[in-house]
């Protein structure tokens, strides 16, 4: 079996681990936590972190510290896994569905083309929908897949209509801008909130869990004290907010610390077989499609072109999956999805046109040369 994307528990897990049970700090307190939020903030180039359960955790408080409350709206990619979207259910606001540009990512130009047509920016700096008369208070933006948006455009629209932006970093750890104005920023680092996924198939893993950062220190101790209950006094029970259970354990942090050891490894592996993919199936009928120019992408996902094969993607994962080769369609696109069908969409071409047309494939950090070989073999076989 060819996986599509597991863990690679190779470093000092086992190690920490057991020191954190040895320690018999298990829950979620103990100094691997501190330890975690520290090594990622180093590596990021952030001042701090603060690390929770997990990346919908991560998205959900950051939502509600830059203040989206109910029949508040946000934009949102629909070209994305839908932990991305929830969040703002949860706060009992309603997500405005914007098409991806070439990248997979949410498309600045059709942010901007919707608020010309549809919206207006009052003299208290609020921007109002015409046709819900609701405000628009926030920008999710979603790094698919380990390729990064357009983050210079993106900051530009926030600034000027007085938007959050929050950033779902949780496929994009790693990823940085290699040139123009955000030259060595970090995604998830550019925007007002940036959020960290650790799940099992992400590129470094806990388990379970996640990380936040965010631009100012004061929403950060914010978050912080919202993912502990709102402890005001943590001896004597005094909470002053409507807090949550969403604390990382310090057995995630653990495993968290030596993963992250392990990071740039993963990448530089992932890389490797990116390349070795592009070059065995030149002159087929499948491509992977680019990373942005402008940055080091992590390499998370790889995502196969199919439009020249003749074949469906149901065909193809398939046959793949009788040769025991995992592999998954791109995610269907959620204003289509139930729970989001009576929620505004505005013009989507391009992701209507990659759902037909893009499959993930075996992307592992642990991936061999023979592996990806194989893949393709069978991929060309077709």
């Amino acid at each position: 079996m060819i996986p599509l994307s597991v863990p690679n528990i190779k470093g000092n897990e086992i190690k920490y681990v057991t020191e954190a049970l040895e320690s018999e700090w298990v829950s979620s307190a103990g100094s691997y936590i501190v330890e975690f939020e520290n090594k990622i903030a180093d590596y990021l180039k952030v001042n701090s972190a603060v690390a929770c359960q997990s990346g919908t955790a991560g998205l959900h408080l950051s939502m509600r510290v830059a203040g989206i409350t109910q029949d508040d709206e946000v934009f949102g990619p629909t070209l994305t896994f839908i932990a991305a979207i929830n969040p703002i259910k949860y706060l009992y606001a309603h997500p405005v569905f914007i098409d991806c540009d070439e990248n997979l990512c949410i498309n600045p130009d059709s942010i901007e083309k919707f608020i010309e047509i549809n919206c207006t920016f009052t003299e208290e700096k609020k921007l109002i929908n015409k046709k819900t008369n609701r405000q628009i208070k926030a920008i999710i933006a979603v790094h698919v897949f380990g390729n990064m948006c357009d983050m210079e455009r993106l900051m530009e629209i926030s600034k000027k209509y007085n938007l959050k932006l929050i950033e779902d970093a949780t496929e994009a750890l790693g990823s940085y801008y290699t040139d123009g104005p955000l030259k060595g920023k970090y995604a998830g680092t550019i925007g007002d909130y940036g959020v960290y996924s650790f799940n099992g198939n992400k590129i470094i893993t806990t388990g379970g869990g996640g990380m936040i950062v965010a631009k100012s220190e004061k929403d950060l101790a914010k978050i912080k004290s919202l993912s502990t209950q709102a402890k005001s006094d943590e001896v004597f029970f005094d909470h002053d907010d409507i807090g949550y259970n969403y604390r990382m354990t310090n057995i995630q942090a653990a495993i968290g610390v030596a993963q992250l050891e392990q990071l740039e490894n993963f990448i530089e592996t992932k890389e490797k077989n990116y390349n070795l993919y592009k070059k065995h199936l030149e002159e087929s009928n499948y491509s992977l499609m680019d990373f942005r120019k402008d940055i080091r992408p992590n390499y998370w996902f790889y995502a196969l072109n199919i439009s020249e094969s003749g074949f469906n993607t149901r065909t193809i994962i398939n046959e793949l999956s009788k040769s025991s080769i995992q592999a998954r369609p791109i995610w269907k696109l959620i204003h289509t999805l139930n729970p989001y069908k009576d929620e505004l969409s505005f013009k989507i071409n391009l992701a209507s046109k990659f759902v037909e047309e893009i499959i993930n494939i075996p992307c592992s950090s642990n991936l061999t040369e023979e592996n990806v070989l194989r893949v393709c073999e069978i991929l060309k076989g077709l």
